[in-house]
């Protein structure tokens, strides 16, 4: 007797789905607002300006799509309908199934561009087979019991050219397998929107109870992985601009040593409208504003780069040096076509 799979519940698929997302089992993927635009020529994603990667060609998925151990208050997804326990290895799909299917998926929610005027052909041509992933889109992605043969499968294909994870930093466990079983994606990023336990149960509202001692060992272990590392600062007025969490901020951001960090705005999108007001999302000066705040007390970075329509900006790190260009801009079709 076969062992009944894991299942996004019919009445949340539902609401995925008018929201624009495919779905295979317990996975979800995503068609994001920056593949839309790139296609018709107007614009790219802040992660081309920053690190060359093909807007066209990203896929942004989660094979958790409603697991996750927070329920942060700027998440724009529906989180409230989340679950937070343990995904079963034994009930859960395989990597091969939830890649295929969800290439699958991404086709289907692209082709209505593919007869689009405005839609630059060749770039439509090359969206449909995907060479960024970016594991990210809903859920915690580190839940996924499989998660380094996922990104291991994902490395074998021969269209891939980078992987990006981002989590929460609640699973510091599966962080540590993903390196010692040489499954660590190309940029790691570790979510991080509070200095103190007060501010960071205030915005993340986690379930667990050591929630805060989780994520410090994953703060650990960013500064020691040898992958690339992001730290990824959500900035929320009224929440976590304050000259006080400024400090323990630096504090934390100095533990993790990042090879970068992202400093944010608060988008106020999708279910985070629920939670938030407008006045909660701070305008692109503002947040340049805090990321300069930061360098003031974080020697070991430097300005970087940043992107307006996005309201981020983004510093390095001095010492702990990477390379910024994962793929060379030059080396994208982006390139012929100014982007």
């Amino acid at each position: 007797m076969s062992m009944k799979k894991i299942r996004i519940p019919e009445r949340i698929a539902r609401m995925l789905k008018k929201a624009h997302y495919g779905i295979f089992g317990h996975s979800t993927v995503e068609i994001c607002h920056w593949t839309k635009k790139v296609l018709k020529g107007e614009g790219v994603c802040y992660k081309r300006k920053f690190f060359g990667i093909e807007t066209h060609r990203c896929m942004q998925f989660s094979p958790a799509g409603i697991y996750c151990e927070n329920r942060c208050i700027y998440c724009w997804r529906p989180c409230e309908f989340y679950f937070v326990k343990k995904m079963d290895e034994s009930k859960v799909d395989d990597p091969k199934e939830i890649v295929e299917n969800l290439i699958k998926e991404r086709k289907q929610l692209l082709s209505g561009f593919g007869g689009n005027e405005k839609v630059i052909k060749e770039l439509f041509k090359e969206a449909l087979i995907p060479s960024h992933f970016a594991i990210s889109l809903s859920g915690e992605p580190t839940l996924y019991p499989k998660l380094p043969e996922l990104i291991k499968y994902l490395k074998s294909l021969e269209f891939t050219k980078s992987i990006f994870l981002v989590t929460n930093g609640q699973e510091p466990k599966m962080l540590e397998r993903l390196r010692k079983e040489k499954a660590l994606p190309t940029q790691l990023y570790l979510s991080l929107n509070a200095g103190s336990k007060k501010m960071f149960e205030k915005i993340n509202r986690p379930l667990l109870k050591d929630a805060w001692q989780r994520f410090q060992k994953s703060l650990k272990f960013i500064s020691k992985v040898t992958t690339r590392t992001v730290i990824r600062f959500t900035l929320i007025k009224g929440f976590n601009d304050g000259e006080e969490e400024l400090k323990s901020i630096t504090k934390l951001m100095k533990k993790g040593n990042p090879h970068f960090i992202e400093i944010k705005a608060y988008m106020h999108l999708g279910y985070s409208t629920k939670r938030l007001k407008s006045q909660n999302m701070p305008k692109h000066f503002e947040v340049k504003e805090f990321a300069f705040k930061l360098l003031n007390e974080l020697k070991n970075f430097e300005y970087m780069d940043e992107d307006f329509d996005s309201r981020i900006v983004i510093l390095k790190n001095k010492r702990r040096k990477v390379k910024r260009w994962i793929l060379y801009p030059e080396e994208s079709t982006l390139f012929k076509y100014n982007l």
